[in-house]
């Protein structure tokens, strides 16, 4: 075997001590978390000379990575978590797979932890990766106002996937994440609905100040309104309380048995888009002919509604794609990142010049 350095991780101690994981065996080497992942699950694209040596560390260092030896250490040391907030968010399908598919390629094991819309996933994820010893933790939807203590209590590198952390003291150094313009992407959709000749234009959203996605998207409506020097009519803004197609249904049918001055709705989200369609139908009034509706998502179930949803679609596997590839390399040595992706305009048929 060959002569290894003298800085090696100490394998003094009870049996738990003695079982290094590969972040310590990558930083013994000199080389990546997932570099030492995909030699341990023997993946092909590897050079000889770096699975001799990450080998012979792995030897060195004691690695135990049978699935046995690993439950009694209560470590998974090739894992990283996945916390879904929301699971029954349709949206959300399309970046999970992406996210799996990726941990697969870079050699990880991804550990998934779904929970319902509004429970706390910075306390679900701290929990997590106390219990299963992870490397780091993937965030898929969730609250834009974390603090350096919860970061603090969470203890490893983590990805904000789909939002960011707008109005928490949270610094951006101390996180990554990956995700659209919120406000931005909002304020276009709603300005598609203006150039359309759209004044009285309804907002379908949770609520306008839920510090998550509808409070940056109402503000991007706000803002496309006020440049348009249209003023807000606050009995336009529909709240649901949540985000589920129920809700959203139920809104829609209550505000038009009040009124039906309305010509548009931005639906900050597909899945609610559809059911104001669903509710606008219901009422006997048709889209685009006397409501458009515009969103934003791009989930597969809005290319089968009548008519085909306009929407601006988010890139949902470059976002679960990103957020793997920049936990890897932060786990790797590199500095946190931000990344902002751009939304791709759907045309369907549902948004139409106003009467």
């Amino acid at each position: 075997m060959r002569q290894l350095a003298t800085n090696a991780v100490s394998c003094k101690g009870d049996p738990e001590e003695r079982m290094a994981n590969i972040k310590d065996i990558a930083a013994y080497c000199g080389v990546g978390v997932s570099t030492v992942s995909r030699v341990l699950n023997n993946h092909p694209d590897v050079s000889a000379s770096t699975r001799a040596k990450v080998l012979d560390a792995a030897s060195a260092l004691h690695y135990v990575p049978n699935s046995s030896a690993r439950d009694l250490a209560g470590n998974q040391a090739d894992a990283i978590g996945l916390v879904v907030r929301g699971a029954e968010n349709p949206f959300f399908t399309g970046v999970i797979r992406a996210i799996e598919r990726s941990c697969a390629q870079a050699g990880l094991t991804m550990v998934l932890s779904q929970i319902r819309a509004g429970a706390d996933e910075m306390a679900a994820a701290a929990g997590l990766a106390l219990s299963k010893r992870l490397l780091g933790i993937i965030m898929l939807g969730g609250r834009y106002d974390y603090t350096r203590e919860e970061a603090l209590a969470l203890g490893v590198p983590f990805v904000c996937c789909t939002f960011t952390n707008h109005f928490g003291d949270l610094d951006r150094a101390e996180f990554s994440s990956v995700s659209i313009n919120d406000k931005a992407e909002a304020y276009c959709a709603t300005k598609l609905l203006i150039e359309q000749g759209h004044e009285r234009i309804a907002v379908l959203l949770d609520s306008v100040s839920d510090r998550s996605i509808s409070e940056r998207r109402y503000k991007g409506y706000c803002e496309a309104l006020s440049d348009a020097g249209i003023p807000l009519d606050e009995g336009l803004v529909l709240e649901t309380g949540d985000f589920t197609m129920e809700a959203a249904y139920r809104r829609c049918q209550q505000f038009l048995e009040e009124r039906r001055d309305l010509t548009a709705i931005f639906a900050v989200a597909d899945s609610m888009a559809i059911a104001a369609m669903k509710a606008l139908s219901d009422a006997g009034l048709s889209v685009p002919q006397d409501c458009s509706i515009i969103a934003i998502d791009g989930i597969d179930m809005s290319l089968y509604t009548v008519p085909t949803l306009t929407t601006l679609a988010q890139p949902q596997a470059t976002l679960g794609e990103e957020a793997v590839r920049i936990l890897v390399e932060v786990l790797g040595g590199a500095a946190h990142a931000h990344v902002r992706l751009e939304t791709t305009l759907r045309p369907g048929g549902t948004v139409g010049r106003a009467y």
